[in-house]
């Protein structure tokens, strides 16, 4: 009777400290500063419409941590009913407790979180992220925070002012949302207040202001943040500038003396104007646009980016529905053994036209030819995704979900996909301008090289700014193009060949 009752103690004790050890060391081991999460919850169908919900950051680690303490307590008190003998020794008891201890915190290192993983995820609304998805993710991902720092950077030739106007959303768990980055000049920030209504999360914008462009850029972001009617450009966009060291600005005002000054909205920002001639233009500067693309994610404070271009406005809740999918962790997703990424479609809309909000909307454009496959009348091939016409024939869906699993080879080797990726991705090749074309290229064949899968999803899609593209014969341009592809044949590919090897079906 005594041994039994020491029995049930020594149980007990156990279960009681390593409940209290977990907790201790996991508010020891916690290194981000407190904030608010913020939650993308819905968007109604109108283009302009959107809601943010706050959540205290503080309250997510505390249902993470009470959800790992119960399930430790849980393992230990299935171990110590299962492994302990119905008699104790009498001798070398603190030897044998420690033993124990040691055993059963291996046990919770591994079987807690794998608990909370293959657990069934219930997720009541595909366009809004509970805090069970942001739990899982968080053990899923496994990812680091990144620091939020303003900072003077040399990129080579160009100066790079960091995180020089700051969204306030602040510091972000790496695994709470997406970043949209890309890059613009000033005179294409006109297409800052569309795209943060449909993408509702943060977005890392790297601007070229070089010289005299310098100052309309920063009364164009003054114009953003404090003309729209709303607080979603402050509250989610971060600029960085960048400028050459050949054409540094005569002045470089501070963002706290600048932003402390409301801007007169009675007054229209640069970028309305309609006789634009920017300093980059007049100096016949080439827009570096794999150094704008590079320096926007570089930025990026999140475990998973959408490296695109400023003219291209997504579906929205693409960000809250593409991670309840990653929470899901469903084929493919847990069986592929090779680096992903995910595309996502493109298309373009009559300028006549709104953009659609939802795959179903987009179906009826392209049935009635109000929108089109992206570049079909430039460059076809480059975002011919494999099984396209699949892809538009499938209705929509409730979840977002993988539709096809492609490979940038055969038909698909000149692809150049816009997708979802990681800072684990290879960069865009610094040394390559936008007016010599194929600046993506070298990027795909790395990514072929590599043997990535093309994780295609069904429900999202980006369209381009109102307005079909067609091509136009441009001598001055045609040059360029051919001094770059001189360039990418003879010292580019060379480089690519000898770090990162050949493939088969891999090529520019």
């Amino acid at each position: 009777m005594v041994a039994n009752r020491r029995n049930f103690i020594f149980r007990v004790s156990i279960v009681i400290n390593i409940a209290v050890l977990l907790y201790a060391a996991m508010h020891l081991s916690s290194t981000s500063g407190p904030g608010v999460e913020w939650v993308p919850v819905s968007v109604d169908g109108s283009e302009r419409s959107a809601e943010l919900r706050y959540l205290n950051r503080d309250d997510l680690r505390n249902f993470s941590e009470s959800k790992l303490v119960e399930s430790s307590v849980r393992n230990l008190e299935e171990s110590t009913s299962q492994k302990t003998p119905s008699t104790m020794p009498t001798t070398n008891k603190t030897a044998s407790s420690t033993t124990s201890i040691t055993e059963l915190e291996k046990k919770h290192d591994t079987s807690s979180e794998t608990d909370l993983v293959n657990d069934t995820l219930d997720i009541v609304d595909e366009n809004a992220l509970s805090e069970a998805t942001l739990n899982r993710l968080r053990l899923l991902l496994a990812c680091n925070e990144r620091d939020f720092n303003p900072q003077y950077v040399q990129r080579a030739e160009f100066w790079v002012l960091k995180n020089y106007v700051r969204a306030e959303h602040g510091p972000l768990l790496c695994h709470e949302t997406i970043t949209y980055t890309t890059h613009a000049g000033y005179e294409f920030l006109d297409n800052v207040q569309p795209l943060v209504e449909r993408w509702m999360a943060p977005i890392s914008l790297a601007i070229h202001a070089p010289g005299a462009d310098f100052t309309p850029t920063v009364n164009s972001i003054r114009y953003l943040r404090d003309c729209l009617g709303n607080d979603l450009v402050k509250q989610l966009v971060t600029f960085h500038l960048f400028f050459s060291n050949k054409h540094i600005p005569s002045k470089i005002p501070k963002p706290n003396q600048f932003l402390a000054e409301p801007y007169n909205c009675s007054v229209p920002p640069p970028f309305a104007s309609t006789t634009i001639s920017t300093y980059m233009k007049q100096k016949n500067l080439l827009y570096p646009v794999n150094v704008a693309r590079n320096i926007a994610r570089d930025s990026a404070l999140t475990h998973f980016i959408l490296p695109s271009d400023i003219e291209l406005y997504p579906s929205p809740n693409l960000v809250p529905r593409f991670l309840n999918m990653i929470a899901r962790n469903e084929k493919p997703l847990n069986t592929s053994t090779n680096p992903r990424v995910f595309p996502i479609s493109i298309f373009e809309v009559d300028a006549k036209f709104q953009v659609p909000s939802t795959k179903t909307e987009l179906q009826k454009m392209l049935a009635k030819k109000t929108a089109i496959p992206f570049h079909k009348y430039v460059c076809p091939d480059c975002h011919n995704i494999p099984q396209r016409q699949q892809w538009i024939s499938a209705p929509e869906t409730n979840q977002m979900g993988v539709f096809y699993v492609g490979k940038r080879r055969g038909s698909f080797v000149h692809w150049e996909p816009i997708f979802i990726g990681t800072h684990e991705d290879p960069h865009y090749d610094d040394r390559l301008s936008w007016e010599g074309k194929k600046d993506k290229m070298t990027q795909g064949y790395i990514l072929c090289v590599r043997d990535y899968d093309f994780m295609i999803l069904n429900n999202a899609f980006l369209t381009h700014k109102p307005g079909i593209k067609h091509y136009v014969k441009n001598p001055k341009r045609d040059a360029i193009v051919g001094k770059q592809n001189a360039y990418v044949n003879k010292v580019i590919m060379p480089e690519l060949k000898k770090i990162f090897g050949t493939r088969s079906g891999c090529s520019l």
